[in-house]
């Protein structure tokens, strides 16, 4: 069973290595306290990278069976974007 996120944010509607590795880097360089976490590299290519906010988790994913780049987080990013 995956875990529930209470919020979620899609930020392409197409698979995208470039706006995964740009989203992951503005949430690096704009989000205090975060922390880089697991990242996962599926068969079918699609990337998972994992964060800590605080104890709180969120992921990037870039889902090549989707087709999309969006976050599943703990916690509200809005002000963020």
């Amino acid at each position: 069973m995956s875990k529930k996120y209470e919020y979620d944010y899609t930020i392409c509607t197409e698979y995208d290595e470039d706006i995964f590795n740009r989203q992951c880097k503005a949430l690096e360089q704009h989000i205090h306290g975060i922390k880089k976490g697991l990242f996962l590299h599926d068969v079918d290519n699609s990337k998972l990278q994992y964060y800590d906010i605080g104890g709180k988790e969120l992921r990037v994913v870039n889902d090549f069976q989707i087709g999309a780049v969006y976050i599943d987080s703990d916690i509200e990013l809005r002000q963020f974007f």
